[in-house]
C-alpha cells in the first residue's frame, strides 16, 4: 500500500551570494586564454574563471562561479587596470563586468536575426568604451553605465556570412578582424550599417586576431600585417598564429607553441619555444607571460604559475578515499554510443596536488573514452579505470601510482569493437571488485565481471536480459546494475552473490521493470539507504524497494513513488524526471541529481526538499550533474559536470547514535551580515534539542535527525528572539551522550 506523506514540500533555494563562502570549485586553470597586467599583479582568464598571479610574492588567487562570478566557459577577456575594470564574454553570449564595486552580469547583448552562436568571441577596452566581436558582429559597450550602444550586424547566412574574430577601438574607429578580412568604420551615426564599412584587407580564410597601440597589427593563420592604417608589412613564416598583442613598443605574436616578439618597426627582439601548445602571450618591463594550454602561465623559465586543479574541467564520475579524489572524463550519449569527447585521462588529487599521469599523454590523442576510475581500498595505490572506444584500446586497466601496470578484456575486442563496452566499477566491502559491461558478447546481453585476484583476470556473468549498464553499487553480497538501454530492454538487476562472487552455483537475481512499478524501465542510477533501502533512479522518476535481499526472492516485489501532498492534492515526487545520480548520506538525506533540473537535497524520506541548487541560483557549472559524492569526515559535497566540478561544504559529517564535533554556524548571528537560520552540525543520528536563554527560559524545543539542525531564530511563539546569549542543550536518543553549545544573536 502506497504511503502518502501530508507535507508540503519547502524548497529552500541559496542565491549565489549568501552561500558563496560554502562553495569551492575544483576547476582547471591550465588552458590559459589570456593575459593581462594590473600594476603588481598579472590577470589570466581560463575555461572556467579568472586567477590573479603576483610576481613578487608568488601568490595565486582565483575568482570563479564559487565566489563571485556568474557563469562559466569563458570565451574572451580583457582588463583596464587605470579603471581595474575587466570583462568577461561566456560562450553563452552573457559578460560580466568586473569592478571594484563587484560583478555585475550583463545579458542583454545584442542579436540579429538567423544568428545561431551567441558565443563573445573576442573584448577589447579603450577607455570608457569596449568593442565586443561576436557571430553576429560587433557592438560598443559602455563600461562605466554597463550598457550596448551602436550595433553593427554582419551578415550571418550563407556565402554572404562574415565572422567577426576580433575587434579594437584605434582614434574613434573600429577596426574588425573578420572571416573574409579586415573591416573597418568610425564610431559614428552609420556605424551601424554594414554597408557603410571598408574594408582595409582580405585574405584567404581572413584574420583571426587584430590589436592596436600606435600601431595596428591583425593576424591570419600564417602571417601577421602591420602599420599604421594606410601601409603594412608583412610578419611570415608561423605555423598556425594563435594571438597577436601590440603594446607602445612591441608586437608580441604567438604561435601554435611559440612566443616571438618584435618591435614596433618589426625587428625580432625574442623569441621564446614553449615546447607545446600555447594561446597566448604577454610582454611587460622585460618579462615575459606565455599562456599555455595544459599549463597555465609559463614564466621564461618554463615555471607553471596557476591555481592547483585538475588537468581539464571535463569530468564524469569521482572516486573519494582517505582525501584522494579520482575523476574520470569520458562520456556516453543515450547510454549506449561511445564518445571520445575530450580523449582524456583520468585526474587524481593525491590530497596535496593533482596529479594528471604521465602514461595519458604519451599514447596520445583519441584513444581513451574513461567512464569510470575507482582506487582499491585495501590499497589507494592501484587504481582501475574502464575504457569504453571504439578500438582495441577498449577495456579495463590497472595503474599502480598513476604509472600503467596492465590492460584487461582487450583480447575480447576480436568479438568486434561495438561489443563489450565497459562501463563501471565497484568494490564491495569484502574487497571484491566488479565491473559492468554493456553490449557483452552479443547486442542484446548485459554483463558483469568480477575480479579474481589470484589469476590476475576478470570472470564474465552473462544475462539474457538488457544490452546496457551503468555503474553498480555493491553491499551485503548484493550487486545492483542499472540497466538503461530501452524501455523493454532496460531495468535493474539485483543479483544475490552471497559473498562468493566467484562461486555461482549459490547464486540468485531480479530483475526489476515495469512489471515491479516502475514507470519505465530505463534505470539510470542506484543508491542504498541507511535503511538498506534501494532508491532507484529510472528516466522517468525514482522508486524505493524496502529489504532488496528478500525481494530477490519474491514472485513479484513492488517497487514504490515517493508520494508528496503539494497545494492539497497528492503528487509524485520527481515524476517524469531523468535521474542521474543519488546519494544518501551519512545522515539519511538524499542527494538527488535530475537531468536539466539541477540537484534536490530532500529528508530522509524524500517529505521535504531542503535545497535546490541549479545553475542559476547557485555556482553549479551547469545543470546536469552527472556524479555526487559526499565526504563524511568534512561534510563537502563533490558536485560533477561535464563542464567542472564544484565542492559544496554540507552540514553533515559522520553520524553516528553519539555526538560528534558540534559546530555552531554562523556564531555570532549578526543580522545586519546574515539573515539566514543558524546551523549546528555533529548532531546524533537523532538529538533533542532546547534552546534557552541566559535567565533559563525555554525559548524552543526540537527534535533534530540525520545529524544536523537548523534555528531560524524565532521563540515558540515563532518571534524573533532579541539580542543576546542562548544555551542550546542536547541529548541523543537514549540520553547517554550530551553536548552543549552557546550562540550569540546580535540584531
Amino acid at each position: 500500500m502506497k504511503k502518502i506523506l501530508f507535507v508540503i514540500s519547502l524548497v529552500a533555494t541559496m542565491s549565489v551570494h549568501a552561500q558563496s563562502s560554502k562553495w569551492s570549485d575544483l576547476f582547471s586553470y591550465n588552458n590559459v586564454k589570456v593575459i593581462r597586467e594590473d600594476g603588481d599583479r598579472i590577470v589570466a582568464a581560463t575555461e572556467n574563471g579568472i586567477f590573479y598571479y603576483y610576481p613578487g610574492s608568488g601568490e595565486v588567487r582565483k575568482l570563479s562561479k564559487a565566489n563571485g562570478l556568474h557563469d562559466v566557459k569563458i570565451s574572451a577577456f580583457d582588463y583596464n587596470p587605470a579603471t581595474k575594470t575587466g570583462i568577461i564574454g561566456y560562450r553563452n553570449g552573457s559578460l560580466d563586468v568586473i569592478t571594484p564595486d563587484g560583478v555585475f552580469y550583463i545579458v542583454d547583448i545584442p542579436i540579429a536575426t538567423g544568428t545561431t552562436s551567441k558565443t563573445i568571441n573576442h573584448i577589447s577596452i579603450s577607455g570608457d568604451r569596449a568593442v565586443i566581436s561576436a557571430g553576429y558582429g560587433v557592438s560598443i559597450f559602455n563600461v562605466t553605465r554597463r550598457e550596448f550602444g551602436d550595433t553593427a550586424f554582419f551578415p550571418t547566412l550563407g556565402t554572404a556570412a562574415e565572422t567577426v574574430n576580433a575587434a579594437v577601438i584605434m582614434d574613434n574607429r573600429v577596426y574588425a578582424a573578420t572571416s573574409k578580412g579586415v573591416k573597418y568604420h568610425e564610431i559614428n551615426t552609420t556605424f551601424p550599417l554594414y554597408s557603410e564599412w571598408q574594408t582595409l584587407a582580405t585574405a584567404g580564410g581572413g584574420f583571426r586576431k587584430i590589436d592596436a597601440a600606435g600601431i595596428i597589427a591583425f593576424a591570419a593563420k600564417n602571417e601577421v600585417r602591420y602599420g599604421n592604417g594606410t601601409g603594412f608589412s608583412v610578419l611570415s613564416g608561423f605555423t598556425d598564429v594563435q594571438d597577436v598583442k601590440v603594446t607602445t613598443n612591441n608586437m608580441i605574436v604567438t604561435d601554435i607553441n611559440k612566443v616571438n616578439i618584435y618591435s614596433q618597426a618589426g625587428a625580432l627582439q625574442k623569441s621564446f619555444d614553449a615546447g607545446e601548445e600555447v594561446n597566448t602571450a604577454f610582454f611587460q618591463q622585460n618579462a615575459l607571460f606565455v599562456g599555455t594550454k595544459t599549463s597555465g602561465i609559463f614564466n621564461e623559465q618554463r615555471i607553471s604559475l596557476k591555481p592547483d586543479g585538475p588537468y581539464n574541467n571535463t569530468s564524469y564520475k569521482l572516486s573519494l578515499l582517505d582525501g584522494q579524489i579520482w575523476v574520470s572524463t569520458g562520456k556516453r550519449e543515450d547510454f549506449d554510443t561511445a564518445n571520445n569527447p575530450a580523449s582524456l585521462g583520468y585526474y587524481h588529487y593525491d590530497g596535496s596536488k593533482w596529479i594528471y599521469p604521465e602514461y595519458f599523454k604519451q599514447i596520445g590523442n583519441n584513444n581513451f573514452n574513461i567512464l569510470d576510475v575507482v582506487p582499491n581500498p585495501s590499497n589507494p595505490a592501484e587504481v582501475f579505470f574502464t575504457n569504453m572506444i571504439h578500438s582495441n584500446f577498449k577495456g579495463i586497466y590497472k595503474m599502480n601510482n598513476d604509472v600503467f601496470s596492465k590492460s584487461y578484456l582487450t583480447e575480447l575486442n576480436t568479438a568486434g569493437v561495438y561489443l563489450n563496452r565497459p562501463i563501471g566499477l565497484t568494490f564491495d566491502e569484502n574487497n571484491n571488485l566488479f565491473s559492468t559491461f554493456a553490449n557483452s558478447t552479443s547486442s542484446a546481453t548485459t554483463a558483469f565481471y568480477t575480479f579474481n585476484r589470484q589469476t590476475d583476470k576478470f570472470v564474465v556473468t552473462n544475462f539474457p536480459n538488457g544490452r546496457g549498464a551503468q555503474k553498480p553499487i555493491a553491499r551485503d553480497g548484493v550487486l545492483y546494475v542499472p540497466v538503461p538501454f530501452n524501455n523493454l530492454l532496460g531495468g535493474l538487476l539485483m543479483y544475490n552473490y552471497n559473498n562468493t562472487p566467484l562461486n555461482n552455483a549459490d547464486d540468485s537475481f531480479k530483475y526489476l521493470t515495469k512489471n515491479n512499478n516502475f514507470k519505465v524501465n530505463e534505470t539510470i542510477s542506484v543508491a542504498l539507504d541507511k535503511n538498506d533501502d534501494v532508491w532507484i533512479g529510472t528516466m522517468e522518476g525514482i522508486r524505493i524497494l524496502s529489504n532488496p535481499r528478500a525481494a530477490i526472492l519474491e514472485a513479484n516485489p513492488q517497487a514504490e513513488p515517493i508520494i508528496i501532498e503539494e497545494n492539497g492534492l497528492a503528487e509524485e515526487l520527481f515524476r517524469d524526471a531523468n535521474i542521474l545520480q543519488i546519494y544518501a548520506d551519512s545522515g539519511n538525506q538524499k542527494w538527488v541529481s535530475v537531468d536539466g533540473g539541477g540537484v534536490f537535497y530532500i529528508s530522509s524520506n524524500g517529505d521535504k526538499t531542503i535545497y535546490h541548487f541549479t545553475k542559476s541560483n547557485s555556482p553549479l557549472p551547469n545543470d546536469s550533474v552527472t556524479d555526487i559524492k559526499v565526504d563524511e569526515k568534512t561534510g563537502k559535497v563533490y558536485f560533477v559536470t561535464l563542464d567542472g566540478i564544484m565542492v559544496y561544504q554540507g552540514d553533515v559529517t559522520e553520524v553516528t547514535s553519539n555526538f560528534g564535533e558540534v559546530l555552531v554556524y554562523p556564531n555570532p548571528v549578526v543580522y545586519s551580515q546574515y539573515k539566514g537560520n543558524v546551523r549546528i552540525r555533529g548532531l546524533a543520528a537523532k538529538t533533542n534539542i532546547r534552546i534557552t536563554d541566559a535567565a533559563g527560559n525555554l525559548i524552543h524545543s526540537a527534535v533534530a535527525s540525520g545529524g544536523y539542525f537548523e534555528w531560524n531564530l524565532n521563540n515558540q511563539r515563532g518571534v524573533r528572539v532579541a539580542s543576546g546569549i542562548y544555551y542550546v542543550l542536547m541529548t541523543n536518543e537514549d540520553g547517554t551522550d550530551t553536548a552543549t553549545a552557546k550562540i550569540a544573536v546580535v540584531n
